[in-house]
């Protein structure tokens, strides 16, 4: 499937090294005001070529509105975008075309379809999540008029590990091209990619995104829980493997008296002590920041040759080429903010028509 959401829905469409990408969004209200400023912002920073620790391919992923939006409003019509791919170099990937790359979607999906197109990934391309990012903007737009703020930021690369996000300025993410808000960490994570990169190979890492000012009451108590959608969100991006929120794994080694959540009254306002929860209780939120942690594995394609078998099955030697990024996780940033904004909106949405007034 190529949709996503019930009432905030989008459906996106296109391949890497196709004439363009885009996406089609269903459900946005009319009246939001489009800030294409702030739409091309958010798709420069996953764009690639930004910086030596990213892929080199050049492409400005500007976008064209095709409908949906009138004077700068949007209509309540479906809202169609489109980015022109303007560097493929599809000779880069003529050397795989009968040949299956270690730990890609190439045996997948030629099993799978019966067809593949090798030009990059096709179908199965980060490229794709361009079209996320945009629609995600949009959603980002409509989360600013209830106040909800998602800020994602690189908290590791390989064994680099910044301070928990309640030490950080996450205003600081962008400061630096690894988009990590701790100068020190920053230095040793883009020290650690250049040395990967020099080395031909690649590296992995994690996202930590966090949601502030969420009111209480997204998400449903049993398939739709909050924590499950993000999930479900997450998981769905390129080289994802792993979700957590809130204590997650480490929560195993507590004890309920030392994990639960108490409550207090701040104000006339309900808040817990601690937050192990991450926001979510339930499967539905309860007001504190939604934190949660998205782990990237190493890029699969390698600048060294590895050993593979052709579509007859006969042994073979895949050699490394194209333009690829050593850690994709400073690109992953914006991906992580927009499919979590996609979530949210819609959730937000939902509840509008979860009980009478």
């Amino acid at each position: 499937m190529n949709s996503y959401g019930t009432l905030f829905k989008i459906s996106t469409f296109g391949e890497s090294h196709g004439p363009a990408i885009g996406v089609i969004i269903d459900g946005c209200p009319a009246g939001l005001q489009i800030d294409e400023v702030f739409i091309q912002s958010e798709l420069s920073r996953r764009k690639p070529g930004q910086s030596k620790i990213t892929t080199q391919r050049k492409e400005d992923d500007t976008f064209k509105i095709l409908s949906g939006v009138f004077e700068g409003q949007s209509t309540g019509a479906p809202i169609a975008l489109v980015i022109e791919n303007q560097d493929q170099r599809s000779k880069d990937y003529s050397h795989i075309q009968n040949t299956f790359r270690p730990s890609h979607a190439d045996y997948t999906y030629e099993t799978k379809y019966g067809v593949r197109d090798y030009r990059g990934g096709g179908r199965s391309s980060a490229r794709e999540t361009a079209a996320r990012v945009a629609s995600g903007a949009i959603a980002k737009l409509l989360l600013k008029k209830s106040g909800i703020d998602i800020n994602a930021f690189v908290s590791q690369v390989g064994d680099v590990k910044s301070p928990p996000y309640t030490q950080l300025d996450l205003s600081k993410t962008e400061d630096n091209i690894v988009r990590c808000p701790d100068s020190a960490t920053a230095e040793k994570m883009i020290a650690l990619i250049d040395q990967v990169r020099l080395d031909r190979d690649t590296i992995g890492g994690v996202v930590t995104c966090v949601i502030k000012n969420s009111p209480v009451g997204l998400g449903e108590p049993v398939f739709d829980k909050l924590h499950a959608e993000l999930g479900k969100a997450m998981l769905s991006i390129n080289a994802v493997k792993g979700f957590e929120y809130g204590s997650g794994f480490a929560g195993v080694a507590l004890r309920g008296s030392q994990h639960n959540d108490e409550f207090v009254n701040e104000g006339g306002r309900i808040r817990t002590k601690t937050n192990h929860s991450g926001g979510i209780q339930g499967g539905i939120s309860n007001g504190e920041d939604i934190y949660f942690n998205v782990a990237f594995k190493p890029v699969a394609t390698i600048m060294q040759d590895q050993q593979s078998v052709d579509k007859e099955g006969n042994e073979t030697t895949v050699s490394g080429k194209g333009r690829h990024d050593p850690c994709v996780v400073p690109r992953a940033v914006p991906i992580v903010e927009a499919m979590a904004a996609l979530v949210m909106v819609d959730f937000l949405m939902r509840d509008k028509v979860a009980k009478l007034s």
